[in-house]
């Protein structure tokens, strides 16, 4: 609602810098995008209408992200300028007219692409070589992220081809998948940290981490849609043809459109909007852009936007329900996590009955209670989220929820640690920290026991069937009869997957025994370098930080893991009743590959990469994601990235596929 006074105007100024800190500088923001937009929407009339009232420190007046310690700011070619936002055809409407108004034409072209929902990013080349990356800043200035950019590996250190520039200041979005951003907050969660809001915050967040190698850890990857020193270019579509031919990534064909008037810019966003539920990655609209660059001059900036483009973001699926309870699950690390229970309500093509709230802090600062009307909607479309409570419908007798002083499962005093923002249960014995150590192991990033879901672990608990890991080995027919719904097929079913689990890749039962910051990638590098469980559960933290991708907080976590007697009696109890881990191959001593390190680029005719990098550790040798003078082979594929060109440019050896199959 636009402010109707100077000071409700000067209170909405203080609201809006306060979330543009949150979400810039903490990268976690406390209101949706849409929300902030429709609050940044009312400043800008009130402004409009008052212009003499506009304040110095106004967020209409500047880009807000401020300098990141620890990073050096160097200034970008051209300016890296923000867009303004609409939400309606309407408006959508409003900013072709003006593109025609403006340039005096009837006909005008336009590019419509994907809005990436992540961290604007600015890569500078100099005669084909990646100089420096930096983040959008105040717009002029940005911060230096070259060494976390480098870690992506889509990004190219040189450019491919000849044909470019002596300086390209290439424009992208860097952002992380949805898996890896709930996969990401799962870690977060367990370990009493923040979750992320959402992917677009863990894209922000990472790229300011000051430890590259904990930044290669998130799994950033990045599109790249513009070149802002376009001279020599006539079009916007073939800008994203020239980004490919110099080894860029960018969005694949039916994500790029260019659309003659208003009617197929609509077409195409609602086309979009359609398959928004089903991208691996998260966006928030579309970006519109004047298809002829040569007009980009002609039609300027205005204030912090410029006036050949524009983005149509699409507005948040939001449903209304009621906060039956909030009650409060218990994981298997003894984190508690408070939960709205739900009034059923279908929204973005499910039926939402619960919503978690993460911590006693996020729901202090909505001021969720029960018997609340609250907003929901789904957290990058898969997470219900609780937006805000509809504070005219709260029931006068309602009460402010305060996490509980006890565990509700084991009734043990909770604990919340300094410097963190979760709360625990202490006591390892907690019956829902077993449940869930349980799902746990069972789940398919660990063991992958097929039909073995949470909803069939907590019935086996409740029957008393299994309580601990080493209990799912004894289950026969008998046992899995007393389940509700488990007739003949299902329990031969689910035997035939605990059967198939006994021999499982050792990797796989380390990731199954829920070692504290252990995820797949380290169970690997476990797996590689322990070859038995035996030696894995004997090694000194010395041995384990001598192990690259190692470090001290996961080291020293490992080992304790291993001290704890009923650990170690959990695993004794696995080998007994038959679980029989495969060791890592041998590696062949003496082999051409034996302490050669590879990497691999292009597409394999007779191989996966996984299972090319698979031949080359049996025969001793190592698998980088990038090359260096360090690089003794690159494989060779059809289509090579810029990896090719950067070992032709430091004399690696090449090898064809053809010329590696002689070798294996």
């Amino acid at each position: 609602m636009k402010p109707k006074n100077q000071q409700e105007y000067i209170e909405l100024v203080e609201a809006l810098l306060e979330h543009d800190k949150r979400y810039f500088d903490e990268a976690k923001p406390v209101i949706s995008d849409y929300e902030y937009d429709r609050l940044m929407a009312s400043l800008l009339a009130y402004e409009k209408e008052h212009p003499d009232q506009i304040l110095p420190q106004s967020p209409s007046r500047r880009l807000s992200e401020g300098p990141t310690l620890g990073f050096k700011q160097k200034a970008h070619l051209v300016p890296m300028m923000s867009l303004n936002n609409t939400y309606s055809t309407e408006e959508l409407s409003e900013f072709v007219k003006r593109v025609h108004k403006l340039l005096e034409k009837n006909e005008v072209t336009f590019c419509a692409e994907l809005k990436m929902d992540g961290a604007s990013i600015s890569l500078r080349y100099e005669k084909g070589h990646l100089v420096h990356a930096l983040t959008r800043g105040n717009g002029k200035m940005g911060d230096d992220v070259t060494a976390n950019i480098k870690t992506i590996p889509s990004v190219p250190l040189q450019l491919q081809g000849s044909h470019f520039p002596e300086v390209a200041e290439v424009r992208g979005e860097v952002y992380m998948s949805l898996d890896t951003f709930h996969a990401l907050n799962e870690i977060r969660e367990e370990e009493g940290l923040e979750p992320f809001a959402n992917p677009r915050n863990a894209a922000a967040g990472s790229l300011k981490l000051l430890d590259p190698k904990e930044v290669a850890k998130r799994k950033l990857k990045l599109i790249a849609y513009g070149i802002a020193n376009h001279e020599g270019i006539e079009r916007q579509d073939e800008v994203h043809n020239i980004l490919h031919k110099w080894g860029l990534p960018i969005a694949k064909a039916g994500h790029i459109a260019v659309c003659k008037d208003l009617s197929e810019i609509i077409d195409f966003a609602k086309g979009i909007e359609k398959q928004r539920d089903r991208l691996p990655f998260e966006i928030d609209g579309i970006v519109v852009k004047v298809n002829e660059l040569k007009y980009h001059d002609l039609l300027g900036m205005t204030g912090k936007a410029p006036r050949f483009a524009v983005a149509y973001k699409f507005a948040p699926e939001q449903a209304r329900t009621r906060v039956e309870a909030i009650t409060v699950q218990v994981g298997r690390t003894g984190v508690l996590t408070p939960v709205a229970e739900l009034e059923p309500v279908f929204l973005a093509g499910s039926t939402i009955a619960r919503a978690t709230l993460h911590n006693q802090e996020e729901v202090a600062r909505k001021d969720i209670r029960v018997g609340d009307t609250v907003i929901i909607e789904k957290a990058g479309d898969v997470i219900p989220q609780v937006v805000q409570v509809d504070f005219q419908k709260r029931l006068a007798s309602s009460k402010a929820w305060h996490m509980p002083k006890h565990c509700p499962v084991c009734q043990a005093d909770v604990v919340h640690h300094a410097g963190e923002v979760a709360v625990r249960c202490p006591n390892p014995k907690c019956g829902a920290q077993k449940m869930r150590k349980i799902i746990y192991f069972a789940s398919k990033h660990a063991m992958d026991i097929e039909h073995m879901g949470e909803k069939v672990v907590e019935q086996l608990v409740e029957k008393g069937l299994v309580a601990r890991i080493s209990d799912i080995y004894l289950l026969d027919e008998k046992h899995l009869a007393q389940l509700e719904g488990f007739k003949e097929k299902s329990i031969h079913n689910l035997l035939q997957s605990i059967e198939a689990s006994r021999h499982c890749p050792l990797a796989r039962l380390i990731m199954g025994l829920g070692i504290k910051y252990v995820g797949a990638e380290t169970a690997e590098l476990l797996a590689e370098e322990a070859g038995g469980l035996e030696r894995l559960m004997d090694m000194s933290a010395s041995e384990l930080l001598a192990i690259e991708g190692i470090g001290e907080k996961t080291a020293l976590a490992i080992v304790a893991f291993f001290q704890l007697a009923e650990n170690r009696e959990e695993i004794a109890l696995l080998l007994r009743h038959g679980v029989v881990p495969q060791k890592m191959k041998e590696k062949r001593v003496g082999h051409a590959f034996a302490g050669k390190t590879f990497v691999l680029t292009g597409t394999l005719a007779n191989y996966s990469r996984d299972e090319a990098a698979s031949l080359v550790k049996e025969r001793g040798g190592k698998v980088s994601g990038s090359v260096s003078k360090k690089t003794d082979f690159v494989l060779v594929g059809e289509d090579p990235g810029s990896k090719y060109e950067k070992a032709k440019e430091l004399g690696v050896t090449l090898l064809s596929e053809e010329q590696f199959q002689k070798m294996l």
